[in-house]
């Protein structure tokens, strides 16, 4: 029994707390397709519950970690937009900080952001908007 609790208070040192070991900031890649085809110069607004970036594609912006999703949408001039929402996951630190500080440390990872991270590179998949000349033709030919 003696023996757990040593694995368990050495193994906490080696992860630690997230929120102290961690950093609260993390470097991501945004990219735009079509139909599979990269799409550049799109701007993007990316929001989490910790604040908004904005990137133009293909491009890297450092945003604040955050324990919810990440949701980006894209325009590109008035041709392209498109949304995605990207899920937060927790790093290994944090259950390094639940055996050693329980519910309260996994609590102050999960307000800082430091015990989560989004995926390093986001797609964003963008659709073909209709102009208002080709609305119109369509109407037209329906004539």
């Amino acid at each position: 029994m003696k023996r757990t609790y040593l694995i368990i208070l050495i193994s906490s040192f080696f992860t630690g707390c997230a929120s102290i070991t961690g950093t609260r900031n993390q470097p991501v890649s945004i990219t735009t397709t079509h139909e599979g085809k990269p799409i550049t110069g799109a701007y993007c607004n990316l929001v989490n519950d910790k604040g908004s970036w904005h990137s133009t594609t293909p491009g890297s912006v450092v945003i604040q970690k955050a324990y919810g999703d990440m949701s980006i949408t894209c325009k590109k001039d008035d041709q392209y937009s498109g949304a995605n929402v990207f899920k937060s996951a927790n790093e290994g630190a944090v259950w390094g900080n639940v055996l050693a500080g329980g519910l309260i440390g996994y609590a102050v990872d999960a307000s800082s952001g430091a015990g989560f991270s989004y995926p390093p590179t986001m797609n964003v998949e963008l659709t073909k908007l209709i102009s208002d000349s080709a609305l119109t033709n369509q109407t037209e030919k329906k004539k």
